[in-house]
């Protein structure tokens, strides 16, 4: 029981910095979160990374999160969780920026992604670190292997590598490269970064940026995904496997409509 009140509490964490289900029903980003707390190891998984990424912060003030540990977890949640629903939460479709925002602040931004800084880094500087990283180095390389457009093929991309492509995407979040939505009005996505201040190295930073950024094999595969979304949560999606833990089963607003209603008692 203290198991499932404190992911329930975590999940109101995340709730209550995001936005309740209420403002955003009917949305593919809704939809994958609730698939995922349906899933136990999904639901665990995540619990992890919001409170590496989202409790301590939060506790403590801004800035003050450890983003190791942070990144550490949302690795081992695109590791471990089911592909189908972390894949869901990460290229969810949006049509508005309340959506868009939800999506844009799933993966704890403000610890893993841009940090404490007010302006980003030039791209120079986290591409040498993954580089000289065990870690990063080959995750790096598979997503250019996956991703970057391919001009001899039939369509200019890397031959059946749309789900490649997003696989190998999504192993680049947690490392030192880790991309996000730049904003809640648009889908594009980069690491926290620029070139502006990028000197003689000014054509390597941009042809690094451009892999996400002006990126059609990584565009058209996040929208392929976005339109088998609802197949894929219909799949996965079964709200009675975790019967043990009730706050679990049910909504992110049955959620918050408990709570509230035990406050009044």
């Amino acid at each position: 029981m203290a198991c499932c009140l404190e992911s329930a509490l975590l999940l109101l964490l995340l709730l209550l910095l995001l936005g309740s289900a209420s403002s955003t029903e009917g949305n593919r980003c809704v939809e994958a979160a609730e698939a995922c707390t349906a899933d136990e190891q999904c639901q665990q998984l995540r619990s992890e990374y919001v409170a590496q990424c989202l409790g301590r912060a939060g506790w403590r003030g801004p800035g003050s999160c450890v983003r190791s540990r942070c990144r550490r977890a949302l690795r081992r949640f695109f590791a471990r969780g089911p592909p189908a629903l972390t894949h869901a939460l990460l290229f969810c479709g949006c049509e508005g920026p309340a959506c868009a925002e939800r999506r844009r602040q799933t993966f704890a931004p403000a610890c893993a992604f841009s940090g404490p800084q007010l302006a980003p880094p030039s791209c120079l500087k986290p591409l040498d670190r993954c580089e000289r990283s065990r870690r990063c180095r080959p995750r790096l390389f598979a997503f250019q292997a996956s991703c970057a457009p391919a001009p001899g093929s039939r369509d200019g991309c890397p031959e059946e590598g749309g789900p490649r492509c997003l696989r190998a995407y999504a192993g680049l979040v947690g490392t030192v490269v880790t991309p996000n939505y730049l904003d809640n009005v648009s889908a594009r996505v980069a690491p926290w970064c620029g070139c502006e201040a990028s000197g003689n190295r000014r054509e390597e930073c941009e042809a690094f940026r451009k892999l996400f950024t002006r990126n059609p094999c990584l565009d058209g595969a996040i929208q392929a995904f976005d339109s088998s979304q609802p197949s894929v949560l219909q799949d996965q999606w079964n709200p009675y496997q975790n019967a043990g833990c009730c706050f679990l089963r049910v909504s992110s607003m049955s959620i918050l409509t408990a709570l509230a209603l035990q406050a009044l008692l």
